[in-house]
């Protein structure tokens, strides 16, 4: 099995080292990540410049690839030849914070995994639900042996196209985790707060910040589970057609004017 392992943190990251070091245990492993953070990047896909991948070697002596390009451009590089290996399976994290609910369209963790998923190949983006504004070192040993344990269950159970897992752990240890459920998206509520300053030549400039998101603690949603102690498993689609509303949105007359 050949793995592909990215993030949107950049390719030092904790969470991404603490990732590799598991996926090894299923088998060839191979890391194309940002150079930077890209946290809340987004789908992005660059077309109006060249992109760049080098190679560097984490802390433990692995040799990985950086891109100047986002989460998903590492993932498009990948696959379309920059690493010449056919790619089985395509993981993406460890993100340090939750990505639920409507953060799935934000982050750079699940889009990486969502452009695996556009070119036909299996994907997981995996999230730490780690304290907010948390100072010191971050443990992702949980998050990284429930990503194996996934992984391995898809080596038996194949995604159907044009989908991919969306994978929370619980700041736990292994022990403290209650199990794993599969999860829908539960409702993310989001308390940003617009914040302006001016520059020092009395020209305006913003900051969006406010409090920390919460959400519905909804069981069988992925925010009500994983505050309740579960690693959730989201299983996203790519068509987000509203399939409820064709019918009536298709009375409705279009050509009026």
């Amino acid at each position: 099995m050949h793995i592909l392992v990215t993030n949107d943190d950049g390719v030092f990251a904790a969470g991404l080292l603490a990732l590799v070091q598991e996926m090894r245990k299923l088998g060839e492993v191979t890391v194309l990540a940002p150079d930077r953070n890209w946290s809340a990047s987004g789908h992005v896909k660059t077309l109006n410049r060249p992109l760049r991948a080098k190679p560097v070697t984490l802390s433990d002596g692995t040799p990985a690839l950086a891109s100047d390009g986002a989460p998903s451009d590492c993932v498009a590089l990948a696959l379309m030849g920059v690493v010449e290996k056919p790619i089985d399976l395509v993981v993406s994290g460890i993100n340090p914070n939750a990505n639920i609910g409507h953060d799935v369209t934000y982050s750079g963790t699940v889009t990486a995994a969502m452009e695996a998923a556009i070119a036909g190949v299996q994907a997981i983006a995996v999230s730490l639900d780690a304290p907010e504004y948390h100072s010191g070192i971050l443990n992702y040993s949980t998050a990284a042996i429930a990503a194996r344990k996934i992984a391995e269950t898809l080596q038996e159970h194949e995604l159907q196209p044009n989908t991919l897992l969306n994978v929370n752990v619980p700041y736990l240890t292994e022990d403290e985790i209650k199990g794993y459920r599969v999860t829908r998206q539960g409702m993310r509520i989001y308390r940003d707060e617009l914040i302006r300053r001016e520059d020092p030549r009395g020209k305006p400039y913003y900051w969006i910040g406010g409090e920390a998101p919460t959400g519905v603690p909804e069981s069988g949603t992925d925010f009500g589970d994983l505050a309740a102690g579960y690693v959730s498993i989201t299983p996203i689609q790519l068509d987000l057609t509203a399939y409820h509303l064709l019918e009536e949105i298709g009375r409705w007359n279009w050509s009026r004017g």
